[in-house]
């Protein structure tokens, strides 16, 4: 069967939300957290990414970790959860998140025909690091970039340039998946072949680019190189 998206030498790969499930930290916390758990994992990602892209806009860049703590933060002040040792641990499990199910055949079935592979992520090195040791995934990826490479944060073009220069490809030989709408549309715009793993239910973003292809799981990835 013909592949969809014909020509691609690489395939990128967004890490929190896509690859791995940043809702598996607060989920190991069930027996604290109990029937405030969705509130948790909704607030503290949603500041996450406020956190970012705010400082972006103010050239007022701090890594990845110290934005998800602060975060982390916010959000246990707003549900009145001051438990230290509570934070500690979600921290510490944010190290070691659940990658999903479909991810390791999804890398093998495209490493078997010579695709090549890599996250790029607002991660820091170390946290990226940690999450792909864990998820055991390490020998399947020919690169983990992240924004501080660059010193900004998704949707910065810089970002997605990053891919380019490593695999030394134009962009349209790359196709990018991200379960984050915005990030999707960000990395169409910048010229990536972009496929959106929507495992969210988000409607579609009124912003720069589109998606080629719109997948609930990573599963569906490699027919669409023609895997």
């Amino acid at each position: 069967m013909p592949a969809a998206l014909p020509g691609i030498k690489a395939c990128v790969f967004d890490a929190y939300g896509t690859l791995f499930d940043y809702a598996s930290a607060a989920a190991r916390c069930r027996d604290v957290l109990g029937d405030r758990l969705d509130a948790l994992n909704a607030l503290w990602r949603e500041k996450q990414l406020q956190y970012t892209w705010l400082r972006a806009l103010q050239g007022r860049h701090a890594d990845f970790w110290q934005v998800t703590g602060d975060a982390l933060d916010f959000a246990l002040e707003t549900l009145g959860l001051g438990d230290a040792g509570l934070r500690a641990r979600l921290m510490d499990l944010y190290l070691t998140l659940d990658a999903f199910s479909e991810v390791p055949e999804m890398l093998r079935r495209l490493k078997a025909v010579g695709v090549q592979t890599a996250i790029l992520s607002n991660g820091t090195p170390d946290m990226l690091d940690a999450a792909v040791r864990n998820a055991g995934i390490g020998d399947l990826l020919d690169a983990v970039l992240s924004v501080e490479a660059v010193g900004v944060y998704k949707p910065h073009p810089k970002v997605y340039h990053l891919a380019v220069d490593r695999f030394g490809i134009p962009a349209s030989a790359i196709a990018f998946q991200s379960s984050n709408a915005w990030d999707a549309y960000a990395a169409s715009a910048f010229g990536m072949r972009v496929v959106w793993c929507n495992r969210y239910g988000q409607r579609p973003e009124r912003l720069p680019g589109k998606p080629d292809y719109e997948i609930s799981s990573l599963a569906e990835l490699p027919t669409l190189i023609g895997v």
